[in-house]
């Protein structure tokens, strides 16, 4: 080390002060500057005093600059679990709030975003939402079916192994098709979508973001409310809606394979079972829940999609963020409308 080497000098001098001449130094960059005057510092340290001569301006310049300094490591507060715990409960609840007021306010810039385009059809991006209906509909058929009949089933079996003690399994024909068409249909396909939709969204812009594609947009005079969000939201507005109706019959065919294997419930029985058990107001209860969950999901999935930073470790976790904040949601609003709609008795 520099500093040794030196120390090693001035004991061999017999000397407790030393200067450092720097007239045959033709260069100097920062980091020879710093190694220097951290040897300074060090030399003094064990009392050997030593001072920069015949330095030029610029190089007394540098040394100035990146004057060595210690750092002194900084207490550590004490603190008790009970008050982290406390902090961290209202920082959640802050945050929440935050998200909150941002989404209302990104929801804001959607429908006015949807008006301009409504008042100018022009500027509707057709194109743009049929794609996003293929990617977020048609592509996601066969995972929502295949969910929906086994979960269909698993209900079923279930159904039947705790009716059959009461000598009432015909009428897990009546449990399946109002849990089904009420809320297991929407709640299955809304989180399949914000897992699979939403993350990817989110992916997306967020990639658009840290590629400064986005600014490129603005720089055009386009609007990225226009031409990114609105052509996703609106997909996924009509989207989810088919999506949760495919998943009903699926749901609805796997209970009713699983009723008849298990519980001896005919397909004949089970239909007619099924039209005496299920009204018009089970069905549109589910279908009218889906655009709202999908606009959720939507606002949720972009806003967190414009959010990311210029890193990796950002995208990852405004991604993460985004499905499991869509997937609260959607919980979330199942149960007030499950209050609402028993409130009014439909």
């Amino acid at each position: 080390m520099v500093e040794s080497l030196a120390a090693e000098i001035a004991a061999e001098a017999d000397q407790s002060h030393m200067i450092l001449d720097l007239a045959q130094v033709r260069r100097l960059d920062t980091l020879g500057a710093w190694v220097l005057d951290r040897t300074r510092h060090e030399l003094g340290s064990r009392d050997l005093g030593a001072d920069f001569a015949n330095a030029s301006q610029e190089q007394q310049i540098l040394l100035d600059e990146v004057a060595y300094r210690g750092f002194q490591e900084q207490a550590k507060p004490r603190r008790s679990k009970a008050v982290d715990f406390l902090v961290d409960v209202g920082q959640s609840v802050a945050g929440a709030g935050r998200d909150l007021v941002d989404g209302i306010a990104f929801l804001g810039e959607l429908v006015s975003a949807l008006i301009r385009v409504v008042v100018n059809p022009r500027r509707f991006r057709g194109t743009a939402v049929i794609n996003q209906l293929e990617q977020i509909a048609y592509r996601g058929v066969p995972i929502i079916v295949l969910i929906s009949f086994l979960v269909g089933c698993i209900v079923a079996q279930q159904g039947i192994f705790q009716l059959v003690r009461f000598g009432a399994t015909p009428f897990v024909v009546d449990l399946i098709g109002i849990l089904i068409l009420r809320e297991l249909a929407l709640l299955l396909t809304s989180i399949m979508v914000a897992g699979r939709s939403g993350s990817a969204f989110t992916a997306e812009i967020g990639s658009m973001k840290m590629r400064e594609e986005i600014d490129a947009l603005r720089v055009m005079g386009l609007d990225p409310i226009e031409v990114l969000i609105v052509p996703r939201v609106l997909a996924l507005v009509i989207g989810l809606p088919l999506l949760t109706f495919i998943s009903s019959i699926a749901a609805l065919s796997g209970g009713g394979v699983t009723a008849w294997l298990y519980g001896d419930v005919s397909p004949d029985v089970f239909l007619s079972r099924l039209r005496a058990a299920v009204s018009f107001n089970t069905f549109m209860v589910g279908m009218i829940k889906a655009p709202f969950m999908a606009l959720v999901i939507g606002i949720i999935a972009t806003l967190e999609g414009l959010a990311v930073q210029g890193s990796a470790e950002s995208l990852g976790r405004h991604v993460t963020s985004s499905v499991v904040k869509s997937i609260f949601m959607v919980i979330v609003l199942d149960g007030l409308f499950a209050m609402f709609f028993a409130a009014i008795r439909y």
